[in-house]
């Protein structure tokens, strides 16, 4: 696994056409969102999932149904999974670009046995450009070659940058300290806990749906394992644990499925036997919260769903005196013609922060149009800062604000940083403006409700001198809904449901903020 001639003679030809190779630029590391999983297929994504394969092991239907959701897999022609099908290197570097999106045209690549006209020369290049995978120390890469359980600690280590280590001394652990410390760090971050007999079998090929386990493992903590390697029938199957204790069930609350398909389950975590499938846009009676899981009163009996796939039916988050009015039905005047100045952050030649597929400008304007319907149904003038995909200096935006008579001004953006690991929402305001107590105090309700309805990590409210507030004459307040960078906050960003809340969240904090201001 070490490097090899081929990879520092390909630098060099790299160099020489004026260009640096990706993997001398470290911090690429901390990006890697998914890695080499599974299989390649041929036809493009469609409305595929766990349910409508045929052959996919019931118990692992909630990961594949994940992965499904992320484009990461689809199936083959036929409707097949094949899960004990071993995977080749080829389909491992192919799954590692439609993961990170990387280069998958066609092109000619620095090993002797993959051609240019070859399904996965794009993918195997790029994946090579970034250090994820290597030859074999002879120029070649052997794409039809079956990828071994090391190999596969090696990849994901250096993907998701895997530092971590703890007390794991497998029964056939190699003695090469590089090899042991590659499956040392997949075993402590939960994304393998081995095989029956404290086994890692580090020369067995991996078949598809241990890759698949695997990556979802890696990319949500929801699905991981403990690091201990359990005594169960099958390798990587975890064992079922003993049902909790069921308390007695509080006043139910609506929901609604967000998934495709989402699983039902005997009791709260993946290794629960599924005891029925629920669609998207399926109301779920909501009874309590084990962890991130919810239990649900189905057909009389409690059964658990993941929190991660359920989401508040926009008119019972609140009272009703609190709420919207329909469409139909003319505006409640609670706001007295106050003037809300809705900014959407960025736009056009300025996209903002860039990560798991999604730029910043659409976020933030699809979240301020949906703000401003809420505001408007609620009684108030909106006036919005941009309302299409334009570019509007920071100035501009204030003076806009300041010509239009707005009384407060909410900036919307989202947060980005190099550590992957960054999550969470954080409001901000300026601390010494004339209005820094109403500033304050409308960052502060904004926070509150932003982090209730997200289900964020509370980052807390800060002071900044961010021009659009800085530069303000009236209560203003910048708001980071989520981190883009982060794997699990860009999930909700990219989506609508999440985007729907966060703007009904900041519609309950201008109506916090003026009930505050007229005590």
């Amino acid at each position: 696994m070490l490097r090899n001639n081929v990879k520092f003679t390909y630098e060099k030809k790299l160099e020489k056409e004026g260009k640096t190779p990706l993997n001398k630029k470290k911090h690429i590391f901390t990006f890697f969102l998914s890695v080499i999983f599974f299989t390649y297929w041929l036809f493009p994504a469609g409305e595929s999932s766990a349910t409508t394969l045929k052959d996919i092991p019931p118990q692992y239907e909630t990961e594949l149904n994940y992965l499904i959701s992320k484009g990461i897999i689809t199936g083959y022609p036929g409707g097949e999974f094949r899960p004990n099908q071993p995977v080749t290197r080829a389909q491992a570097a192919t799954m590692v670009g439609r993961a990170l999106e990387l280069d998958g045209t066609n092109r000619q690549t620095p090993f002797t046995d993959v051609a240019l006209g070859y399904f996965a020369s794009g993918y195997i290049t790029s994946a090579y450009e970034k250090g994820i995978i290597l030859g074999d120390g002879k120029g070649n890469f052997r794409p039809e070659g079956q990828l071994t359980r090391l190999e596969m600690a090696y990849i994901i280590v250096r993907a998701f940058n895997l530092n971590d280590v703890s007390s794991v001394n497998y029964v056939d652990m190699p003695a090469n300290a590089e090899q042991s410390a590659a499956i040392n760090k997949v075993t402590t971050a939960g994304i393998t806990n081995g095989a029956p007999g404290n086994l890692f079998k580090p020369n067995n090929s991996i078949t598809r749906v241990e890759f698949s386990l695997m990556l979802a493992r890696a990319l949500n903590d929801d699905f991981k394992v403990n690091k201990e390697p359990k005594e169960t029938d099958k390798s990587e199957q975890p064992k079922v644990p003993q049902q909790p204790e069921q308390s007695t069930p509080s006043t139910a609350v609506t929901k609604v499925v967000t998934a495709s398909f989402l699983n039902v389950r005997s009791g709260p975590g993946t290794n629960y036997n599924v005891v029925t499938v629920l669609k998207n846009g399926t109301e779920v009676q909501v009874t309590g919260k084990t962890g991130n899981w919810y239990s649900i009163n189905l057909n009389g009996k409690i059964a658990y769903v993941s929190a991660n796939y359920i989401a508040d039916k926009p008119v019972q988050k609140e009272p009703v005196q609190n709420e919207p009015p329909a469409q139909n039905k003319p505006p409640v005047q609670n706001g007295n013609e106050r003037i809300i100045a809705v900014d959407a952050g960025h736009g056009d030649h300025d996209p903002g922060a860039v990560g798991n597929g999604l730029e910043e400008k659409d976020i933030t304007l699809d979240v301020a149009k949906r703000l401003e319907r809420y505001l408007t149904n609620g009684g108030y003038k909106v006036i919005m800062t941009r309302s299409d995909d334009t570019f509007v200096e920071l100035d501009d935006r204030v003076k806009f604000a300041e010509d239009n008579g707005a009384d407060i001004f909410i900036s919307i953006h989202v947060n980005s940083f190099d550590k992957t690991s960054a999550n969470g929402t954080e409001t901000y305001y300026y601390n010494g403006g004339s209005k820094t107590t109403e500033s304050k105090q409308l960052a502060t309700f904004m926070q509150t409700r932003l982090v209730e309805a997200l289900e964020t990590r509370d980052r807390g409210v800060k002071t900044a001198g961010y021009r659009v507030i800085k530069a303000n004459p009236r209560p203003a307040t910048l708001v980071e809904l989520a981190f883009i960078s982060n794997s699990s906050d860009a999930e909700k960003l990219g989506s609508e449901t999440y985007r729907d809340k966060a703007a009904y969240a900041l519609y309950l904090g201008v109506q916090d903020y003026y009930k505050w201001l007229d005590k």
